[in-house]
């Protein structure tokens, strides 16, 4: 007599939206898009996402990923060098200009207009205070907008109890486009108590991408035994989505860059997985994690649709006479 072995039935609830946004999405095709145009070395100042497996997928491409300028070599200097999609300093591009360089900035469009509403502040008479975490690159990109000693970063709570500006009457904010939604807000309420008078950024700075995903984690995480999210340890918003997991309710919460990291014996006993993804992971690691799923169990999907994104980024004109293909993209989005 035949003894099959039945997998054990599994929920894997899989939020949308999730992975790429539009910002991330616009600078891998930069990169991708100056490799056709111009052939490698295409040199890319700092990770141009937070996310291995797209900068080693693009270095088998050509690009050679940098963190100073002073790296690229003499006889490399026609070659473009394109600024990560987290943005950088006002310095760099001077840099760039200075050495003569060839670059293509991937800043996303919604971390340029942090950085002008923080100039807006300035303009105005304004001190910024700059919520956000000290060492991100999307922070040292905004400080370095304005001249030194004219942002004071605000990382928690009690940065904002402990704040004593020159004059509280002249004070603007702006956010980093990834934080927490919840925490940022605890730290705003801190800050228009002790000062009325705090100007806000014209428009929200925590972008659409970043409280879209949190909110499909916050709908989804309830009742999960585990909710996976897929990003990389310095990425920014998928370290908030942990977070967003487990005070919504999932009984752990852990980030995996590969389906290689899920402690498969620690998590036997599960019947409901919820799976989300940062903005900087691709879609192509979501499947592999799927897969690996499905080969241990019997598996359900439940597709939990929060938001729909229509936003679209177009890459900058000196790139658009090339063509963009779904092969082109395949390592990070799959076979289309």
């Amino acid at each position: 007599m035949l003894h099959t072995t039945t997998k054990p039935p599994l929920t894997i609830r899989l939020c949308q939206p999730r992975g790429f946004c539009a910002g991330v999405d616009r600078a891998i095709q930069i990169v991708v898009l100056a490799l056709k145009k111009y052939g490698a070395p295409v040199y890319v100042r700092h990770e141009i996402v937070h996310n291995r497996y797209v900068v080693e997928g693009l270095q088998s491409l050509g690009a050679v990923f940098i963190e100073e300028l002073s790296e690229i070599p003499a006889e490399h200097r026609q070659s473009p060098v394109v600024f990560s999609a987290h943005g950088v300093p006002k310095s760099v591009p001077a840099d760039a200009q200075a050495r003569d360089l060839f670059y293509l900035d991937a800043t996303c469009p919604l971390v340029s207009k942090v950085h002008k509403q923080a100039m807006r502040h300035q303009r105005l008479g304004r001190h910024v205070l700059l919520i956000g975490h000290a060492g991100h690159p999307e922070v040292i990109g905004t400080m370095g907008q304005l001249p030194d000693g004219a942002v004071t970063l605000i990382e928690t709570e009690a940065d904002a109890a402990n704040l004593v500006p020159a004059d509280p009457q002249a004070l603007g904010f702006v956010t980093q486009t990834t934080l927490s939604v919840e925490d940022t807000a605890g730290i705003i309420r801190v800050l228009k108590d002790r000062f009325p008078d705090l100007h806000a950024a014209a428009a929200e700075s925590i972008c659409y991408a970043t409280t879209n995903r949190q909110e499909a984690v916050k709908e989804t995480a309830a009742g999960a035994d585990l909710f996976l999210i897929v990003g990389a340890p310095n990425s920014s918003n998928s370290r908030r989505l942990v977070e967003v997991a487990e005070r919504a309710g999932a009984s752990m919460s852990l980030l995996v860059q590969r389906a290689s990291e899920i402690p498969w014996t620690e998590i036997a006993g599960i019947s409901t997985l919820g799976l989300s993804a940062g903005a900087s992971a691709p879609e192509i690691i979501v499947d592999e994690i799927i897969d690996a799923f499905r080969q241990r169990f019997d598996v359900t999907i439940e597709l939990a649709v929060t938001a729909t994104e229509t936003e679209d980024f177009p890459v900058m004109r000196v790139l658009r006479d090339v063509e963009l293909t779904a092969a082109d993209m395949a390592f990070v989005n799959g076979a289309a």
